[in-house]
């Protein structure tokens, strides 16, 4: 399976660093180094803003006051941002509660990070200002350098996995508010936190119902644990199909859908308006039999019955569709003891 090497991620630093954003496009990774970038100046200027209007109070000349005082406000700030949806229990407009619970030891990670940015910001105007006399101020821009390197490393290749798992939107789990009863968000995290690899879940609903959202949302928390995952959309899907094994991957992508670990295949059964099923399980055989032999691709049928998949039904689950999916899925060869169907509900 792929996985991030480190050559791949210099390479991705020297394009975020190098290079007109207005011609290539913004990355994911470059918004997170800007972001960063940002809240370092943003605790360098007001520590400046504020020693320049304090250092004639007699005891306050030293700039470490006002790089402290800026620390605080920085951390008071950022612990309300943390704990204001706590607090406030209502997350939302439409719900009481979070229909998937944040995962709150990322979230508390990111804004630890956070306060280390604008704290170095801070305490960096100390140092431009004492020099290297200033001894306390050295300690703190080297304990917080080294826990910022570290920081660094994971949320710079966390964006990367976001980013080139091709996501049409970013979108939480935690997000999502639309209506599902606990039997189907058992089989949400039964996908999530399975184990090898063949799990397929299959998400039936209406139109505006949020399964994309849903099946986004759920390969983006595996993302953010750096699992290689990857959306498309059932008609790419069917092109990848007869690309050589030996295609040059464009820029925009590190893997191919081969190589994921995780896949999210969307419009499958549009729905209405388009009444037609462009993409049912008659059609995705056809496309694994082109000439209607019965002679299947054989390894493209291997490599989605052993892949973890979520599929993205559009129309009203039905017993009847229902089995002809899972028929579909049999005789390419997936187990059907690691097959899982939710209806979600309008």
């Amino acid at each position: 399976m792929a996985k991030i090497k480190r050559r791949t991620v210099l390479n991705q630093l020297k394009e975020d660093l190098i290079g007109k954003d207005s011609h290539r496009g913004v990355t994911l990774t470059y918004s997170w180094l800007a972001n960063q970038f940002g809240h370092i100046a943003l605790g360098f200027i007001p520590s400046f803003i504020l020693h320049d209007n304090i250092q004639h109070i007699n005891g306050y000349k030293n700039p470490v006051y006002a790089s402290f005082v800026v620390t605080l406000f920085w951390f008071l700030f950022e612990l309300y941002n943390f704990l204001g949806p706590l607090l406030k229990i209502k997350p939302s407009s439409k719900k009481e509660k979070y229909t998937f619970n944040p995962n709150w030891s990322n979230i508390s990670y990111d804004t630890i990070t956070d306060v280390a940015f604008f704290a170095f910001g801070a305490f960096l105007y100390s140092f431009y200002k004492n020099g290297l006399q200033d001894t306390p101020t050295i300690v703190v821009l080297t304990l917080l350098s080294l826990y910022l390197l570290k920081a660094s490393s994971y949320w710079y290749l966390t964006k990367m996995y976001q980013h080139y798992a091709n996501y049409p939107f970013q979108f939480r789990l935690s997000q999502w508010n639309f209506n599902i009863n606990n039997e189907d968000k058992k089989s949400i995290f039964n996908f999530i936190e399975g184990k090898g690899s063949g799990n397929h879940l299959l998400i039936f609903g209406s139109q505006f119902c949020g399964k994309t959202s849903l099946g986004v949302g759920v390969l983006n928390e595996l993302s953010i644990k750096h699992k290689v995952c990857l959306y498309t959309s059932a008609m790419k899907l069917f092109s990848f199909f007869y690309i050589e094994e030996n295609t040059k991957l464009d820029r925009r992508r590190i893997w191919s859908w081969k190589e994921c670990d995780y896949l999210v295949i969307d419009d499958l059964n549009p729905g209405k308006p388009i009444d037609e099923e462009l993409i049912n399980p008659k059609n995705i055989l056809r496309f694994l039999d082109p000439t209607e032999t019965g002679e299947i691709d054989k390894e493209s049928c291997s490599i989605i019955a052993n892949k973890n998949i979520i599929w993205v039904l559009g129309n009203k689950n039905n017993t009847s569709q229902e089995n002809n999916w899972l028929k579909m899925l049999l005789k390419i060869g997936v187990n059907e003891a690691k097959i899982e169907k939710i209806n979600l509900i309008d």
